[in-house]
């Protein structure tokens, strides 16, 4: 049976996507903080559901909850790379800790991720690693700044393990969803841009797309997420800066 590990796992995308693989077959390992909405998840998605508490910033954690999921086999399919956290606002109004906060996490926790399953993934032919990108790494998002920026990291990081793992014929892939009906969004009023967009993208539209690009033989790198996302993509690399610039702050809200 073939194996999936998502990071993040407890809620939100993470849990829509565990969902989504064990109908297609997937024996799947849930990793997350969340003890509590772990345990429920893994309760409610059944016995091919595995749980694993998981500080995604901890190599330790990522080693105890890799080798447990894989077994003797020591297979790995596939590694979503989903953990994330968003702190909204002006970036002087967020402070260090929070900003560092978030780099520990959707930064570090990637690079954790992929070293972690390195060992398992060179076990199985045409395996995937897929990070969870975001269309704010196309410019970079007033009021999201620090999380904007982490996503451009994980863009960077996935064209050059995409080059690297090549060798290991491991596809590194990443996905550009704009905004998701998550807590993540819920809870962040100080996007503007969520106000004059709208929301359009639920936790298994994401999904859904993480299992195509899984079965697809040559899957793209970057994979946009909606059509919102798409036109934004295709906007700002047709458009000068100047122009992409004007824009995105007035969907921000923000004077220039």
């Amino acid at each position: 049976m073939k194996r999936v590990f998502i990071s993040g796992g407890a809620a939100g995308i993470g849990r829509a996507t565990a969902e989504q693989f064990i109908k297609a077959g997937f024996d799947v390992g849930i990793g997350d903080v969340n003890e509590l909405a772990l345990r429920e998840t893994a309760k409610t998605l059944g016995k091919a559901c595995h749980p694993y508490v998981l500080d995604v910033c901890d190599p330790a954690a990522w080693a105890r909850a890799l080798q447990g999921f894989t077994g003797k086999d020591g297979r790995l399919d596939v590694l979503i790379n989903n953990a994330g956290i968003l702190y909204a606002g002006r970036a002087e109004a967020i402070s260090f800790e929070q900003h560092s906060r978030l780099v520990d996490i959707n930064i570090k926790g990637v690079i954790a991720g992929c070293q972690a399953a390195l060992p398992y993934l060179k076990n199985v032919r045409h395996s995937r690693v897929i990070n969870l990108c975001s269309a704010s790494a196309v410019y970079g998002q007033p009021s999201i700044a620090s999380y904007s920026a982490s996503k451009f990291f994980v863009r960077g990081w996935t064209e050059a393990l995409n080059i690297e793992w090549a060798r290991y014929d491991i596809h590194v892939l990443s996905v550009w969803p704009i905004f998701v009906k998550t807590a993540m969004v819920d809870n962040a009023p100080e996007m503007k841009a969520v106000d004059k967009m709208g929301v359009s993208l639920t936790p298994a539209d994401v999904a859904k797309v993480l299992l195509r690009l899984v079965r697809q033989r040559q899957p793209a790198m970057h994979t946009p997420i909606g059509l919102q996302s798409s036109l934004f993509k295709r906007f700002a690399n047709l458009m000068p800066d100047a122009i992409t610039r004007r824009v995105v702050a007035h969907l921000a809200d923000v004077d220039v």
